[in-house]
């Protein structure tokens, strides 16, 4: 075992898999109120989220938001959210998690264009402040406290 692997369990810290897939992202197993999806973690999204065609998959409450998304599918994306939720990354868990709702298809059909399989959502800077995130990259691992 890897002195960072040592340290980071002695810490309490949850150790959870990723892939790193065609296009070079991370992709991640998670389940949101206890259904299982897969996402792309994405340090520089600052909050998780899933598309609108996720609402009823995921049995999460939307609510119009005011907010507008921005991202590298363009900016100002029609949003809604979602309270009060549960996450679980590996045996990491995280009740009261809020999601951001808006459309994903840009993403899915950038990543189905270079033969990657479509994703559920995005696990954002959110997720990764609250659980204090180390990424190894080199081991494709997330730790999260």
């Amino acid at each position: 075992m890897e002195k960072l692997q040592i340290l980071l369990k002695k810490e309490k810290y949850k150790k959870i898999k990723f892939k790193v897939i065609k296009t070079q992202h991370l992709l991640i197993k998670a389940k949101i109120n206890g259904v299982k999806g897969k996402f792309i973690l994405d340090t520089g999204a600052s909050n998780s989220c899933i598309g609108f065609e996720s609402i009823s998959n995921f049995k999460v409450k939307a609510e119009d938001s005011t907010t507008k998304a921005a991202g590298a599918g363009g900016v100002g994306m029609l949003t809604q959210t979602a309270s009060q939720n549960k996450l679980q990354l590996g045996s990491w868990k995280y009740s009261g998690f809020e999601l951001v709702i808006f459309d994903l298809s840009h993403v899915n059909e950038a990543l189905i264009s270079y033969k990657a399989k479509p994703v559920d959502g995005i696990i954002g800077a959110d997720v990764l402040m609250k659980g204090k995130g180390i990424i190894d990259y080199f081991n494709h691992c997330l730790y999260l406290k």
